[in-house]
């Protein structure tokens, strides 16, 4: 089940808006131990969404879920900014660098 903070920042960006309202004050999730809820939602020129607003992305949340997750993973086994300064400089490194990189993206693949 995706977040709502992601249901959210779609239905911000179907409604013309940017996520940058999460951000600014604009609006407040929160939790109080029985699920997530929107407690304060001030977007000038959009009302707060439903709940069947919200879930009508519940499968694009969860994609975009899924893709990031991937971008984390990858991130994390990728080559190092160091590595790759070194294999600039040295062709064996560069190689190496490759196939490092190669293995990472198939061990994570997009699969969006």
């Amino acid at each position: 089940m995706a977040q709502l903070n992601t249901k959210v920042k779609l239905y911000l960006e179907a409604n013309s808006k940017t996520e940058s309202e999460l951000y600014n004050n604009n609006i407040t999730l929160q939790n109080d131990g029985s699920g997530d809820y929107i407690k304060v939602w001030n977007v000038s020129g959009l009302t707060k969404p439903t709940d069947e607003q919200l879930n009508a992305f519940e499968s694009q949340a969860n994609d975009m879920e899924a893709l990031n997750q991937v971008y984390s993973n990858r991130k994390s086994e990728y080559p190092t900014i160091e590595e790759l300064v070194v294999a600039l400089y040295d062709t064996e490194d560069k190689a190496a660098i490759d196939e490092k990189r190669a293995a990472v993206k198939l061990k994570y693949p997009k699969g969006v």
